[in-house]
């Protein structure tokens, strides 16, 4: 009996490893009791945020307010129970929105039908779950290295205005219809001068996003939304304002919302797709820094595929429940920290009250002007944009800055996801750009100072007579195998005609047999002039390329050296050459 029950056991202990292992359960399992007051206190506070911006990004998004809070309410949920950062807030994301709406909008009817638009939103969030969940399982967390920060900063400061200029209308209390930056720029000015403006909006709008900046700057600590949100409500109820010509939010529907399996055409998937997964990217970007800049607070490790599988579920819960696609958020996690969050109940409390307040007070926010949450979300712009970042990288590489203002000018003028399509391009080609035409120089012995330096930073490096040192700091390959050539070809041909070239190969890290064929043409070449190529400090693993490559019938096998100091002490026995000083 006992040799038949143990196997029976096993299963159960590993399902239950497994149940441990999942974060949420994990978190309760370990929650101390000193923990919980901090918790609902953070989750109170958090709160007081969560409901106008998520109200507000659901417009930025040209959704329905009421969808950002049951957006907020089921990405809370999904992530506390499968993410792994105590204290990481997600929800309904600015920098998001316009891409959701630049994939949603242009599916959606003539009529503008916010059932089919909510539908389509709810899809592109279970595909962005999907691909969350997808590239966790493969352990991809890498891709989001495929947004360099320079060009990060351009699409963002581009994503910036984008929305500045798209809410400047909604702020005065009209609307502009047009398809690109350039046309809502002309429509507003348009409208703006024909007198389409309303006083009373304007006033709120303006007013709203003056009183959030100056409490934002001067007194950080005070919920700086909230406290325009109750002004701008008071202000509504006080002066009437709804009777003024000021749009308001009216009445949100009642209770929590329902299970819903999301009914689109086939037709739309495609595109739904190529947003998918530029918000993927986005939002895994995002995700990623954000987790390491509050694991480092926190003391806690990122664990990245984690990150991008908790983020996956969040997406997951809020496109069954009628939602759209989320991100992590600094602001909201900055706040929840704090206010003495620890862990994820934090969040729970959050979702828990929101609840409360759609089942209960579904009315609380009726009288909220709707230019107050215009002013909610051009804040929020304003914190994308990182202006002092493009004035360092112009003081520090006008190549990274032109990087930066291509991707600005790509979200500027193209759109937002073609602007994320021209930030990652110009991210690779960037990389490309450095192993096509890496760095290269001589090297010279400098006195004092060991080893072998770059004669362009010590002119006065001394040089062996026959001998030069050359260094090529990239692998060589088929881009750039003809630029190594050709300065090879340079350097055997001054005056006087070096006899070694000695190749500083560390930072050659491969070599690709196009690379190959052109270094076994260009020693073959050497030869018959009397120069020889010799490599010092090649890695074993490129060592052994080269010799899979059969390279070692022309280049001498006794031109391989571990170290240059080892070329250079051979040569000196060959020669007998003494040092001279650098004329360089």
């Amino acid at each position: 009996m006992v040799g038949r029950s143990a196997p029976n056991r096993h299963p159960n202990r590993k399902l239950a490893s497994r149940v441990r292992a999942v974060p949420g359960i994990r978190a309760v399992s370990t929650y101390r009791r000193e923990w919980l007051v901090k918790d609902l206190v953070a989750g109170v506070v958090l709160t007081t945020l969560l409901v106008p911006q998520g109200m507000a990004y659901a417009e930025l998004a040209g959704l329905p307010a009421i969808t950002g809070l049951y957006t907020t309410v089921l990405c809370l949920l999904g992530y506390a129970v499968c993410g792994p950062s105590r204290i990481l807030v997600l929800g309904p994301d600015s920098a998001l929105g316009p891409m959701i709406a630049a994939t949603v909008l242009p599916l959606v009817a003539a009529g503008g039908d916010p059932d089919r638009a909510v539908a389509l939103a709810s899809v592109l969030a279970l595909m962005v779950a999907a691909v969350m969940i997808l590239a966790s399982v493969a352990k991809l967390g890498f891709i989001s290295d495929l947004i360099s920060k320079p060009t990060m900063i351009g699409y963002m400061n581009g994503l910036a205005l984008t929305i500045l200029i798209g809410q400047l209308p909604k702020l005065l209390g009209f609307s502009v219809d047009a398809d690109s930056l350039i046309g809502e720029c002309a429509g507003f000015v348009r409208s703006l001068a024909g007198g389409a403006a309303v006083p009373a909006a304007a006033a709120v709008g303006i007013g709203g996003t003056v009183v959030v900046l100056v409490l934002q700057r001067f007194l950080p600590k005070v919920p700086a939304v909230l406290v325009m949100v109750v002004l701008a409500i008071g202000a509504a109820v006080v002066f009437d304002l709804g009777e003024r010509g000021v749009a308001l939010v009216g009445e949100l529907p009642e209770g929590f919302p329902p299970f819903t399996v999301p009914d689109v055409r086939p037709a739309d998937l495609p595109l739904l797709l190529g947003g998918a997964l530029g918000i993927a990217l986005v939002s895994l970007t995002d995700t990623i820094s954000n987790a390491s800049a509050f694991a480092a607070r926190t003391g806690q490790e990122v664990r990245g595929n984690q990150e991008m599988a908790g983020v996956g579920v969040a997406n997951l819960a809020a496109g069954l429940f009628q939602g759209f696609p989320v991100s992590t958020s600094g602001s909201r996690t900055a706040v929840a920290e704090r206010a003495g969050a620890r862990t994820q109940l934090t969040g729970v409390v959050g979702a828990v009250l929101i609840v409360l307040m759609l089942v209960l007070v579904p009315g609380l926010f009726r009288d909220l002007p709707q230019p107050a949450l215009a002013a909610v979300v051009i804040t929020a712009s304003l914190s994308l944009a990182d202006l002092s970042g493009s004035v360092r990288l112009w003081r520090q590489s006008r190549t990274e800055f032109l990087l930066c203002g291509a991707a600005f000018a790509g979200v500027a003028l193209l759109g937002v996801l073609p602007g994320i399509a021209v930030a990652v391009s110009l991210s690779v080609l960037n990389v490309f750009r450095r192993a096509w035409w890496p760095y290269r120089t001589v090297l010279g012995r400098v006195p004092d100072l060991e080893g072998y330096h770059d004669v362009r930073s010590y002119p006065q490096a001394r040089q062996l007579p026959g001998l030069v040192i050359y260094r090529f700091d990239a692998p060589l390959f088929f881009a750039n195998a003809r630029t190594f050539r050709d300065e090879i070809r340079r350097l055997a041909g001054t005056d006087p005609r070096p006899t070694w070239i000695v190749i500083a190969a560390e930072p050659m890290t491969d070599v690709d047999t196009t690379a190959a064929d052109i270094l076994e043409d260009l020693d073959e070449a050497l030869n018959a002039d009397g120069v020889h190529l010799v490599f010092a400090e090649l890695k074993d693993p490129v060592r052994r390329k080269i010799e899979r490559f059969e390279l070692t019938r022309t280049i001498d096998a006794r031109h391989f050296f571990p170290t240059v100091g080892a070329a250079v002490a051979a040569f000196r026995r060959l020669t007998g050459a003494e040092w001279t000083d650098g004329d360089h």
